[in-house]
C-alpha cells in the first residue's frame, strides 16, 4: 500500500456501520425568579452535588446551553432557554 489511507480504505470499504441516534430526554425546570445561573441549575436538578463539581463539568465543555457548548458557569438562564447535560435537556419554563 502506498499510504495508510489506502490501506484503511481497502480494509474497511465493505463494512457497514450503523449508528443509532441517541434519544435525548426533556425535563422542565420551573423558574421562580427572573433567571438562574447555569451552575445553580445543575445543582437544583441534582445532576451535580456541589458547586465545585458544577464548575468542573461546565468548564470541561460537558454542558450545552441552547444547543451550544457553554463554559460560563455564571451564565444566566431565563424562560425559553434550555441546558443539556448527559443527554438530558432541561427546558426553563
Amino acid at each position: 500500500y502506498k499510504s495508510f489511507e489506502q490501506f484503511f480504505e481497502r480494509m474497511f470499504k465493505n463494512m457497514k456501520i450503523r449508528v443509532k441516534p441517541v434519544q435525548k430526554e426533556h425535563k422542565e425546570f420551573v423558574l421562580k425568579g427572573d433567571y438562574i445561573r447555569l451552575d445553580d441549575l445543575l445543582k437544583n436538578v441534582s445532576v451535580v452535588n456541589t458547586g465545585g463539581h458544577a464548575k468542573i463539568v461546565i468548564q470541561d465543555g460537558e454542558v450545552k446551553v441552547n444547543g451550544e457548548v457553554c463554559t460560563m458557569r455564571g451564565k444566566k438562564l431565563r424562560r425559553g432557554d434550555n441546558a443539556e447535560y448527559e443527554r438530558i435537556i432541561y427546558d426553563i419554563v
